[in-house]
């Protein structure tokens, strides 16, 4: 689940705190930096859990009604194809999720009144009206109107984000991204897997957490020869009026270009002008993505780089 793109918006988001901090040990920003990427991944497994307890909540919430029927003598028959979704059940019993939330005490049960505003966002919209009113659904038709329920409703949800924020300092720019692996989630479940469904890991591999500490350490440790690239790039006055993120994104661009000779020039350079329309100015992107690609071929004609633009 921990991608590259990831771990790229991590070491800006970290180095640029590293420096405002003061803080000045390598082996603690690589320390806070994989903290900080297994609290994405514990991110992950909680909003997987979240359907969970919204099924959860629903099947109280239908409990309840069933015994106030039953106490007035009303007949009317509450529909459990809801709470009997298929697809839930298995995720719910999903031995990977399941040990993953015990050995981390996950659990959504003190945010009850939120439960209660998403159930009731979900019985309001159309996707639920239509699924309650088939003849009969299947397992695809169950996994479907979660794939819908998670996209419309719970990555919109504002309160969500406010208790995200509340629970940890680390989701607060996660939820996005971790957003869109949970929907991949979603589609790759087959019932014939069973409990034995296969989520996500943290990791693909070993070369991935490599890259991340490999980044952050150079990123730091060779910090003013990447700024000194940058400044003969820049004319003086320029390099002094950048804005700092901006040094920090082109500061880890160049240590991906020269520590990294697997990955081509191009892919580095725009992974970084991309994390700068979120993390700077308007204008960033621009004149980072001039001074990388002035920076990459000086380096190439000097024979510093080996790779191709």
């Amino acid at each position: 689940m921990i991608n590259r793109t990831l771990i790229r918006i991590k070491i800006v988001q970290l180095l640029y705190a590293y420096y405002q901090t003061g803080n000045r040990f390598v082996e603690t920003a690589e320390k806070e930096l994989l903290f900080s990427l297994s609290k994405a991944y514990e991110l992950y497994n909680s909003l997987l859990l979240l359907m969970v307890d919204i099924t959860r909540m629903a099947d109280e919430i239908i409990n309840d009604q069933e015994e106030r029927n039953r106490v007035a003598h009303i007949d009317t028959v509450i529909s459990h194809r809801f709470i009997d979704n298929k697809f839930i059940a298995q995720l719910a019993s999903n031995n990977q999720l399941m040990t993953y939330v015990d050995a981390n005490k996950l659990s959504w049960s003190d945010e009850r009144e939120m439960l209660k505003k998403l159930y009731a966002v979900i019985t309001e919209s159309d996707y639920y009206a239509e699924y309650m009113m088939r003849e009969t659904v299947t397992y695809a038709d169950d996994r479907e109107l979660w794939r819908k329920i998670y996209k419309n409703i719970i990555m919109k949800y504002d309160g969500i984000d406010e208790t995200l924020e509340d629970r940890s300092i680390y989701w607060n720019d996660d939820k996005e991204t971790v957003d869109t692996f949970v929907l991949k989630t979603i589609k790759r479940f087959d019932e014939a897997n069973g409990d034995e469904q296969e989520l996500m890991s943290d990791f693909k591999d070993n070369e991935d957490r490599e890259f991340a500490t490999t980044l952050m350490h150079k990123a730091i440790s060779n910090d003013q020869y990447y700024q000194s690239l940058i400044s003969q790039s820049t004319r003086n006055w320029e390099f002094d009026r950048l804005a700092y993120m901006d040094v920090v994104i082109m500061q880890i661009a160049l240590a991906e270009m020269l520590s990294f000779p697997e990955i081509p020039v191009s892919v580095t350079i725009n992974e970084y002008v991309e994390l700068a329309k979120c993390y700077s100015t308007p204008k960033s992107h621009i004149y980072i993505n001039g001074i990388l690609d002035n920076v990459a071929k000086r380096l190439i004609s000097e024979h510093k780089l080996i790779k191709k633009i």
